[in-house]
């Protein structure tokens, strides 16, 4: 067994969602500018840019949850974690608000959803994307998610411990 947790989708040793999650980002993260970008100008462009980037995100982030859930699911170690509980959960809010922006654009038409529920609903959706971003860093680099056990391991398989330390002697 390995020590740290381990990311089950994968290709290779390269875990999938740290692969996929910086497109769901950046599309949503895209929104609420294009939504300022249409306030500022008024230019009709800028709202429908928003609405695609936030149906684009929507798209990605549900792609990217498939590799998330699979690796939250697969390990017991991963789903101890407060951190993993709340950036999946927030996450999912995230997505279902996204949802309803783009909903509400869709429904009202591109340009008159962005005042003042849509661009209102891209920030907060930005703010809870922050806050999960944190999480993964947190599931990264404090518990050690999909993070190989030991320098120069090149696979996931375990590493055996050596006890005792360096089993080579230095020359006298």
């Amino acid at each position: 067994m390995s020590i740290n947790p381990k990311t089950t989708a994968a290709v290779g040793d390269h875990p999938l969602h740290p692969m996929i999650i910086p497109f769901p980002v950046a599309f949503l993260v895209g929104a609420p500018i294009a939504d300022l970008a249409f306030i500022g100008t008024g230019d009709g462009f800028w709202a429908r840019a928003a609405i695609w980037l936030i149906g684009a995100g929507i798209v990605m982030a549900l792609v990217a949850a498939v590799a998330g859930f699979t690796d939250f699911f697969s390990d017991a170690r991963i789903r101890s974690l407060n951190d993993a509980w709340y950036r999946m959960i927030g996450n999912l809010v995230a997505v279902v608000l996204a949802l309803i922006n783009f909903y509400l654009r869709y429904a009202q038409g591109a340009e008159a959803a962005i005042k003042p529920w849509g661009v209102a609903l891209s920030l907060v959706v930005v703010g809870i994307l922050l806050f999960t971003g944190w999480k993964g860093w947190e599931l990264v680099y404090r518990h050690h998610v999909a993070v190989l056990d030991a320098p120069g391991q090149t696979s996931s398989e375990p590493v055996s411990p050596r006890h005792g330390g360096e089993s080579r002697r230095r020359a006298a």
